[in-house]
């Protein structure tokens, strides 16, 4: 059917005079229309919205009665009466309610900045309790040696060219090598010494007035008994020379071998008494009793050298402390440098592990270190002219692969904290105090020039 307002509904009972309905159900959907511009605000609406519900609830609950009627004249046997059918019971429609009233808001007015907001950089800072024990290398005159200058190791109270914690109080010290006897060398190394690799003193010269060394490490490897067997008494004479010809610090090394070097160290001691020389090195497995006395009877330091154990490193460092009773001022440590492509990794492992142990109060660690970092050049990748492998790619120049392959050792290790490097190429000499030099704040540098070093003539 179709829609039908009130007033057709009740035209249609008067058409068939129709005066009074029942047992009938009216069914259908009741609507309320507004017309547009009657007065329709909220409360009339939610008043015929309550209306509609009240009908709507009074036709449910009359219909729900005649079918309990029904139910009740089925049980017992009557029939409905005035004849009424049980109607179905509608379902309670839903009836939407009226839409709530909308309290306007006053929103208020963003206003956005104009500046950012300021606030300080606060690096992050580690107190450590410890420090690096400083250690001074040579003598002057007012110190009764005969140095131009000292050269102070150690000192540090954080980790390596980390300013933002405190500032590092001596940059690392480069010391270059010279031998008694002619090496063999590298070519892109022999090419800036090829004039004075038959004179030690000479060779010194030139290491510190042209290369700028800090320090001079002699090695008197001709007293190893498989080259020359020099006798002790006669390699430190090339001491003396040295010692003539150049007003730096001097570090002494001999051969390497276990049986003879004792011999030597205690004899360049001796030669070199009140001149403050480090002795070059004393071992576990060498006389180390007998260098650490030399060196206290004469006034000298001991190179404290293990091969790459921490805990040999601090076995020795306490033997020197303890049985030697060698001063804490008077003991530089040398880990072991292993190079680029070789154990460079375990190598800063163990030295980064040693300066953290110093730092954080192990006195028996808390000494500067040495890098023997010319092993670099006992890699073949640094010396090399071609690669050895059948179908491999080229390596480059060697003239340019040795020096970076010292440069990067070198660097590597100083940022684990080695305060002295000893080293061969002057190139990789120069880079790397500059850079040095940059970390530190003590100068501007300009490494990133290459014709300095790279192009470097002898």
């Amino acid at each position: 059917m179709g829609k039908m307002t009130i007033d057709q509904f009740f035209e249609l009972l008067k058409k068939y005079d129709i005066e009074v309905l029942e047992g009938v159900t009216i069914e259908g959907d009741l609507e309320i229309e507004v017309e547009e511009g009657a007065a329709a605000d909220q409360s009339t609406l939610a008043y015929l919205y309550t209306v509609v519900q009240e009908v709507q609830n009074f036709l449910y609950f009359a219909n729900m009665a005649m079918g309990h009627l029904a139910n009740v004249s089925n049980l017992l046997g009557m029939p409905m009466p005035f004849g009424v059918q049980a109607p179905q019971v509608p379902q309670v429609p839903q009836v939407p309610q009226p839409p709530a009233a909308v309290e306007e808001v006053a929103v208020p007015e963003i206003k956005l900045p104009e500046e950012l907001i300021k606030a300080k950089f606060e690096p992050f800072k580690v107190e450590y309790p410890g420090k690096i024990q400083e250690v001074v290398l040579g003598a002057t005159k007012k110190d009764g040696g005969t140095r131009g200058d000292v050269v102070v190791l150690g000192g540090e109270k954080s980790l390596p060219f980390y300013l933002f914690d405190t500032p590092q109080p001596n940059l690392p010290a480069v010391a270059i090598d010279v031998f008694d006897r002619k090496p063999a060398l590298a070519k892109a190394v022999r090419e800036h010494y090829e004039d004075v690799l038959e004179d030690p003193a000479d060779w010194a010269k030139k290491a510190v007035k042209k290369f700028g060394a800090d320090l001079i490490t002699l090695h008197l490897i001709s007293t190893d008994p498989l080259l020359e067997d020099t006798p002790a008494n006669e390699a430190v004479k090339v001491l003396e020379d040295v010692l003539q010809a150049v007003k730096v610090p001097i570090i002494i090394g001999g051969s390497g071998n276990k049986e003879k070097d004792p011999e030597v160290l205690e004899r360049a001691a001796e030669v070199a008494e009140g001149e403050r020389i480090m002795l070059a090195s004393a071992t576990l497995d060498m006389d180390w009793e007998r260098i650490a006395k030399a060196a206290k009877d004469h006034g000298h330091v001991v190179l404290s050298w293990t091969q790459m154990d921490i805990n040999n490193q601090k076995t020795l460092n306490r033997y020197l402390l303890k049985r030697a009773q060698v001063r804490p001022e008077d003991i530089v440590m040398d880990p072991t440098t292993a190079a680029l492509g070789y154990g460079l990794d375990y190598a800063f492992t163990n030295m980064e592990r040693i300066r953290i142990s110093g730092l954080r109060g192990d006195s028996d660690l808390a000494f500067p270190m040495s890098s023997g970092t010319t092993n670099a050049w006992g890699a073949r990748e640094a010396w090399m002219k071609d690669s050895p492998i059948e179908n491999d790619s080229d390596w480059g120049p060697r003239e340019l692969r040795g020096p970076i392959w010292e440069i990067v050792t070198g660097l590597t290790l100083s940022l684990a904290g080695v305060d002295l490097f000893m080293m061969m190429h002057p190139g990789a000499v120069a880079v790397l105090k500059e850079i040095m030099g940059t970390l530190g704040g003590k100068i501007s540098g300009s490494v990133a020039d290459p014709g300095d070093w790279i192009f470097m003539e002898g």
